[in-house]
């Protein structure tokens, strides 16, 4: 009896490890991970920021009041953010003259001028800003990039979503805000 109790602990810690791995994964895989997300922020105001644009001008989030805004973490190294950079240009190009302020916000980007060359290359014509310490993204509980913040003309986060953003996605958080896109 000792003898099988014995081999049964010497199973123990591989068959947890493969439990807690396989839950792991189940989380990370689990549909719901991208799309409209929960947000503490969610019906609150937004976080007050003030960030300089990579060519330096300030832009403080409490001056776009009375705009509806979206706001974008992105980084040069993630790839959902390349494929959804084209679709924010084209929202920004359509709606920027009808009120609605569009902001990019780089992530942890280890080199600014990356940065500068993912901008060129989606020839975003938004401002692009820089979070120092990632102060920004901390405060809207930012865990990973895309993520992007529908703000209402109150200065109210009406809604969040997490990974690249689709057109069906992009539309239905605008509409929380007031926006009809395309």
């Amino acid at each position: 009896m000792a003898k099988r109790l014995a081999g049964w602990r010497r199973w123990l810690p591989p068959v947890i490890s493969a439990v807690l791995v396989t839950a792991l994964i189940a989380a990370l895989l689990r549909p719901g991970r991208s799309g409209i997300a929960g947000s503490p922020l969610l019906d609150k105001p937004a976080p007050a920021s003030t960030l300089r644009s990579l060519d330096g001008v300030k832009v403080e989030l409490a001056s776009l009041q009375g705009r509806p805004v979206v706001v974008n973490f992105w980084a040069s190294w993630c790839l959902p953010c390349r494929d959804e950079a084209p679709l924010l240009r084209s929202l920004s190009e359509t709606q920027s003259d009808r009120g609605l302020a569009v902001l990019g916000i780089s992530f942890q980007e280890p080199e600014l001028q990356n940065a500068r060359a993912f901008i060129r290359e989606y020839a975003l014509a938004y401002p692009s800003l820089i979070d120092p310490g990632a102060r920004t993204a901390i405060n809207y509980g930012v865990s990973g990039v895309p993520e992007t913040f529908f703000i209402d003309r109150q200065g109210i986060v009406r809604s969040a979503d997490r990974g690249g953003l689709t057109p069906a996605r992009l539309s239905e958080g605008l509409s929380r805000i007031g926006i009809k896109w395309p």
